[in-house]
């Protein structure tokens, strides 16, 4: 699925896009909203919350959010869709581009003044204005038993993070996945690096955790099954953890686990 990051960097390209134009085309090609027609709106904004991308005018606020198949293109007007029309859940255009949403895993067409309760139960967005340590910490400490990597990945706790920077945070901090929050260490430090490093993979379109942004080197554990952990040589082990319920605003969270057994005890 992708990671906030993913979605801070779609945002981007959207709102070079679309902000600041009227839009002339808005189809909806979900049935809830078949209906909709926001021609002639303002593009006020376009953001991302967690993984969550908003696309703001004056009277609404479109949400999307990419699940594990979904994406945002641009194209000019005319220019052919790189992918077939069919898969396409939302499209709007101005005279000057025009934003395709493929595979889209959900949208919502909200009244501008109710996003804010659609989305209030997101914690700190981790690449967000009102990204606030202490809450999240706070949020963390609160877990007390439940599994360091569940609780991580749920994203009341902190807004952004998916399976790939959990399972890299825990290899980084020495942790055990499956362990439970309050014995995983100081909670203020996880979250500390938590955010340190989606900031430093906010504008990289290959997330780096390692240091060393080149193909095959650029992640301690995850996907690594198998192979040889970077700092001792020990072999990196794949399990999975038990799914909890899901929640469509906090994300469907997945927990497969990666682990060097010697550095994380």
């Amino acid at each position: 699925m992708p990671e906030g990051d993913t979605v801070y960097r779609a945002a981007a390209r959207l709102r070079e896009a679309l902000a600041g134009r009227v839009l002339v085309r808005s189809d909806f090609r979900v049935p809830r909203y078949a209906t909709a027609d926001l021609r002639g709106e303002l593009v006020e904004q376009v953001v991302s919350r967690g993984k969550h991308l908003l696309v703001r005018t004056p009277s609404w606020s479109v949400r999307s959010h990419l699940k594990m198949e979904g994406e945002w293109r641009v194209y000019a007007p005319g220019q052919p869709w790189g992918k077939p029309a069919h898969l396409a859940q939302l499209v709007l255009a101005n005279d000057e581009a025009v934003a395709v949403g493929f595979e889209l895993g959900e949208v919502e067409l909200l009244p501008r003044d109710a996003e804010d309760a659609a989305l209030a139960r997101l914690g700190p967005d981790l690449l967000g204005e009102d990204w606030d340590p202490v809450e999240a910490t706070a949020r963390l400490v609160a877990r007390g038993e439940q599994p360091i990597a569940v609780a991580l990945l749920d994203q009341r706790v902190m807004a952004g993070l998916g399976n790939v920077y959990v399972n890299e945070l825990c290899f980084l901090r020495g942790i055990r996945p499956e362990r439970p929050v309050a014995e995983a260490g100081d909670p203020a430090r996880i979250v500390e690096l938590a955010h340190r490093l989606i900031q430093a993979n906010r504008e990289r379109t290959a997330r780096v955790t390692t240091g060393v942004d080149r193909r095959g080197a650029r992640l301690w554990v995850y996907g690594r099954a198998g192979a040889p952990c970077r700092r001792c040589g020990t072999l990196v082990e794949r399990g999975e953890l038990g799914r909890g319920r899901t929640d469509s605003i906090t994300d469907p969270q997945e927990r497969v686990i990666y682990l060097c057994p010697h550095c994380q005890r």
